[in-house]
């Protein structure tokens, strides 16, 4: 089985992109950043299986992982 990333949306914290800039050591685009901080999906495409696998990662590393009907 594989999971393959093709949204990423991350919420919470008051100013997260803060800790990312750090950690990339590089600079990002606040626009961008708020494209991605968001928890209503952008639309897309329903795969020919049917199904969608949603992965939840916390701020500490905890993850769920759940695959649901389309």
């Amino acid at each position: 089985m594989s999971f393959f990333v093709r949204h990423a949306y991350f919420t919470g914290n008051e100013r997260p992109y803060e800790k990312l800039q750090r950690a990339l050591r590089a600079e990002v685009d606040e626009s961008a950043w708020e494209a991605l901080y968001q928890t209503t999906s952008r639309p897309f495409d329903p795969p020919a299986t049917g199904k969608i696998a949603v992965k939840v990662i916390n701020h500490y590393g905890d993850e769920v992982l759940k695959v649901v009907g389309v």
